[in-house]
């Protein structure tokens, strides 16, 4: 009996260090929360007027411009996929793999060949298990992502948009990312970053109230769209980093918290097992020596007589 309450009591101090661990871990994504939260909420102003100059330009000229410019028989897309570096996050990464997943599927019954740039190591392995081609990745800053970060994911996409399909250009481009909602609640969504939706834009201003500002272009508003062309995806991008950097936060927050949760509710489980095993084991040396005791004096007895 006493090799079984061993047992118990080395288990008992394996989950309590597991525990300790989850609990540190829970903190620490507590502490980043608030400042990713900070971070995305510094970058909506900005990507939100760069969007509403786009949509100016776009709607006071008639530029023909990749940024606004559907194409007649789109062929080709190119989804960016953000994930996480690291796991212990509960479903966050598989969300967003799976919505990356039903995008694909959509794109592929439009008749549209897909490319697939990924950002995180989860989503780099899951396709490298299952031997999928990658055009490219990017990983180690999903945690803490800075707007470099996302003008080198930029780059690449910028210069397949603003290819031919027929020289291995793309026609769409969209991205995938964990959007952060409250602490409790991040959903993950796909979102098609160009060609630009100008009459969802304007839709989306009439229905807050806003009116489109009036611009004078020069030299012109091509140019003018070509400039903005890098910073509207590069911003696009960034705040999707951040969201997804945020969500990935609260995700092993809660993650880490059920950890813990569940640690503690094993060791009180182990403890009344050890107590039994010890009370067992005292009930039973109690039992041999009142049975020893009651040997002796019967042995004695015999003795005497």
């Amino acid at each position: 009996m006493g090799a079984q309450l061993r047992v118990y009591k080395r288990r008992i101090q394996a989950v309590t260090a597991t525990k300790k661990i989850t609990k540190a871990m829970e903190m620490i994504a507590a502490s980043r929360i608030v400042k990713a939260q900070r971070k995305v909420a510094a970058s909506m102003p900005y990507a939100t007027e760069l969007t509403r100059a786009v949509t100016a330009v776009a709607t006071g000229s008639n530029a023909k411009h990749p940024l606004t410019t559907e194409a007649e028989t789109p062929t080709r897309a190119a989804v960016l996929l953000v994930t996480s570096d690291r796991g212990l996050a509960g479903g966050y990464s598989s969300n967003a793999i799976k919505a990356a997943e039903r995008l694909r599927e959509r794109l592929a019954g439009e008749g549209k060949e897909v490319d697939t740039y990924i950002v995180g190591r989860k989503g780099v392995a899951y396709y490298g298990f299952r031997e999928r081609k990658v055009e490219e990745s990017w990983t180690g800053f999903t945690d803490n992502p800075a707007y470099s970060d996302a003008k080198s994911i930029a780059a690449p996409l910028i210069a397949a948009i603003q290819k031919e399909t027929a020289e291995g250009g793309v026609d769409e481009l969209h991205i995938v990312f964990t959007e952060f909602v409250s602490m409790m609640t991040q959903n993950a969504v796909d979102d098609r970053m160009l060609p630009l939706s100008l009459d969802e834009v304007a839709e989306e201003s009439t229905r807050k109230g806003e009116i489109l500002p009036l611009f004078e272009f020069e030299p012109s508003a091509e140019d003018v769209l070509d400039a903005l062309l890098p910073r509207y995806v590069e911003s696009r991008i960034y705040n999707a980093l951040l969201q997804a950097a945020a969500s990935e936060h609260a995700a092993r927050r809660r993650a880490m918290k059920s950890a813990t949760d569940n640690a503690g509710d094993l060791i009180k489980s182990l403890s009344r097992l050890a107590n039994a095993a010890r009370q067992a084991e005292i009930t039973q040396e109690i039992s041999e020596i009142v049975g020893g005791a009651s040997a002796l004096a019967d042995a004695t007895a015999g003795s005497d007589k």
